[in-house]
């Protein structure tokens, strides 16, 4: 076999794989996604085809010079590229055997017809006298090696993974013999050895279309090969990513235990077993004493150490995988098989002893007593009822000093009465503008600059003191406040932000949307007219939701998501990663950015593992094109690594804690704050009003 000829081949194998490694994209159906696929297999064989036309007839060694016409071998170059993208379409439809044989057909007729025209196009003298056998062997030879590498190709795409590619690098081969094969037959039956000359005037000159078909074809070749390798990357990123976020569902991301959801689905079965059988269950709820202080006093990641030596110690102590968080600083463990009170006061007992043992944590030595409440069933109440009376037991023991466990007792549900004096005194300080907003900065990853600020909610009670919105705004959503505090919020936001605005100072704010103001049929009729009557551009302003609110009730989100995001509002996915997201609804929401929970930023420097998922969660964000925000960046470490791993935004007390409106303007003004910052130049710029 000759050099040349061995090159033909080479070049039309190479072809050839890179269009079925291309086609394998099409999924056996064609749409708009796919469309660029089927476009990049087509540009692929009829590379291969017409370097193929072109090498074939310069190893012949003709006693005469070869010219090109140029615009009839761009036409016939054109011709090849149709009949492929004709062909790789109908054998891309369902998988059939008719749809096999008619897209191979119409490749067998792409190969033998621009063979033909492109021969043609030569108009050598005195002409061509086509000798008959010669394409009418091609053809049906074609056809066969077509189909054959077709059906190998399907066969192989129909099995596993692992086996595909040699499937089609099989079907790449039978491929390349039916395209070199049928056009030396069609070259061979041309006689052009009998012709005596050719025209040369205004012709390429053989030398060059050599080169283009050979190092030219390549490139292509090799640029669709590296954008096939680069989308498989892409996907295999996002599919881990999937995975991850899977994983993460199941369970709480900071303590590793099943989160709420599950406990509840393992709940529920073992009420099942508990009824079958006429068993007790017994239910403790344990609350830590004094973790906020923890939190305030040695910070937040000290805090997060804590509660993952609380949960490891309740693992020890409690039967498997009967352990969950419930939610901040509270826990769920469940007795499943005759449970009585001497075994849930045995068990409660163990807990206060361990949990009252001190740790060490980064060199720092820290304690925590707890409050349990007990609760056992069917004697306290049916299962919707379990949880409600553990929590009232608990708080009845934390109300008597803590560190300690009480049972459940029906007493205990007047409760409520101080849950309905928080509640009147919340409407209180709604009228008397006991509220207010402290704002906490956002910083540009690669600049270090500020540019925005989440507003966050507080609430100074003339007696009990300063009481956090993780007290009072589960509160207020219980009993039908929330829309009252959300429409609040909307309007000293946008109040605030004139202000800012009129001493020169533009500031984008961000504000915490619940699932209940979502269901407000009102809601973005609100955020306009307070816009609007501020005169505030819409830009300002961003709305983040949580990503279980948003996956709550997907219908409600994605309408009120289009309604803000048509009205110019910015949209923010918040604590991404927590939740059970469907990606097939995340890529319908018009969202501008995603906000990592501060649950993956926490082991950033200690744990591969933390890295791993942080990393994957900014690649998916990045796939959507969206911004990326990350909060609870604490240490320098945590800053570095997340700029590194392309974050956009980050927020958190290495930077700055929440302050009033007055402290971050005069922070922006004279530069008086906690950290040396810049304050990004836009935001001194005048702003347009909104539109009426």
């Amino acid at each position: 076999m000759s050099p040349m000829l061995l090159a033909d081949g080479l070049l039309v194998f190479l072809a050839a794989c890179v269009a079925l490694d291309l086609a394998k994209r099409l999924e056996m159906k064609l749409s708009t996604d796919t469309l660029g696929w089927l476009v990049g297999s087509a540009l692929a064989l009829a590379c291969g085809l017409w370097g193929a036309q072109v090498l074939g007839l310069s190893h012949l060694k003709l006693p005469y010079a070869v010219g090109y016409p140029a615009a009839l071998t761009f036409l016939v170059w054109l011709a090849a590229v149709a009949f492929m993208a004709a062909g790789m379409a109908l054998a891309g439809r369902p998988r059939r055997p008719l749809d096999t044989l008619t897209g191979s057909a119409v490749l067998a007729a792409g190969v033998v017809l621009t063979e033909l025209g492109f021969v043609q196009a030569l108009s050598p003298s005195p002409g061509i006298v086509w000798a008959w056998w010669g394409p009418g062997l091609a053809f049906p030879s074609a056809w066969a090696g077509s189909a054959l590498a077709l059906w190998l190709f399907t066969g192989g795409q129909r099995r596993v993974s692992s086996a595909a590619p040699a499937w089609r690098a099989l079907s790449a081969l039978v491929l390349a013999v039916s395209v070199v094969g049928p056009q030396s037959l069609v070259l061979a039956s041309a006689g052009l050895a009998r012709q005596t000359g050719m025209p040369l005037d205004g012709r390429i000159a053989s030398g060059t279309i050599e080169a283009l078909a050979s190092v030219g074809s390549l490139l292509l070749l090799v640029m669709l090969l590296v954008v096939s390798y680069l989308d498989s990357r892409m996907k295999a990123s996002l599919q881990s990513a999937r995975a991850e976020l899977q994983s993460q569902s199941l369970r709480d991301p900071l303590t590793e235990l099943p989160n709420r959801q599950i406990f509840e689905g393992m709940l529920a079965q073992a009420f099942q077993r508990a009824d079958a059988t006429q068993a007790k269950l017994g239910l403790l709820l344990i609350n830590l004493d004094g973790f906020k202080g923890i939190n305030e006093t040695l910070g937040h990641r000290i805090g997060d150490r804590l509660l993952r030596e609380v949960a490891s110690r309740l693992r020890a102590l409690a039967q498997p995988h009967m352990v969950a968080r419930q939610g901040a600083d509270e826990f769920l463990v469940l007795i499943p098989n005759d449970a009585d009170p001497r075994v849930a006061a045995e068990l409660a007992s163990s807990i206060l002893v361990s949990l009252g043992k001190p740790c060490l944590l980064d060199g720092r030595e820290a304690s925590v007593t707890c409050s349990i409440g007990i609760a056992l069933y069917p004697d306290d109440g049916g299962a919707s009822a379990l949880i409600a009376h553990a929590d009232a037991a608990m708080r009845f023991a934390k109300s008597s000093g803590g560190a300690a466990y009480c049972f459940f007792e029906s007493r205990m549900v007047d409760g409520f009465r101080d849950q309905a004096e928080v509640l009147r005194d919340l409407r209180r300080a709604l009228a008397l503008g006991e509220l207010e907003l402290f704002y906490q900065p956002k910083i540009h990853a690669p600049t270090g600059e500020i540019t925005g600020a989440e507003a966050l909610m507080r609430w100074q009670h003339p007696r009990r003191g300063m009481i956090s919105p993780v007290e009072f705004i589960p509160l207020a959503e219980r009993f039908g406040l929330i829309s009252q505090l959300g429409n609040w919020l909307i309007d000293e936001v946008c109040r605030q932000i004139r202000a800012w605005r009129d001493t020169g100072l533009r500031m984008r704010v961000a504000i915490n949307l619940s699932v209940h103001q979502l269901r407000q049929p009102d809601l973005v009729e609100r955020i306009a007219k307070a816009l609007h009557a501020n005169e505030i551009n819409p830009s300002l302003l961003t709305c983040e939701i949580t990503e279980t609110v948003a996956m709550e009730d997907t219908e409600t989100t994605i309408r009120v998501f289009h309604q803000l995001a048509k009205l110019g509002v910015s949209i923010s996915i918040d604590d991404f990663g927590t939740g059970h997201s469907s990606l097939s609804y995340l890529r319908k929401l018009p969202a501008s950015e995603l906000k990592i929970d501060r649950s993956f930023v926490l082991d950033l420097e200690t744990s591969e593992d933390a890295r791993k998922v942080a990393s994957a969660v900014i690649n998916l964000a990045k796939s959507l094109d969206l911004k990326v925000v990350a909060e609870g960046v604490e240490t320098e470490g945590q800053n570095r690594i997340l700029r590194e791993f392309g974050c956009d935004q980050l927020q958190g007390y290495l930077f700055a804690k929440p302050m009033s409106a007055r402290a971050l303007a005069l922070w922006a003004m004279d530069d008086v704050g906690p950290r040396t910052m810049n304050f990004r130049d836009s935001l001194f710029k005048a702003t347009r009003p909104a539109e009426p």
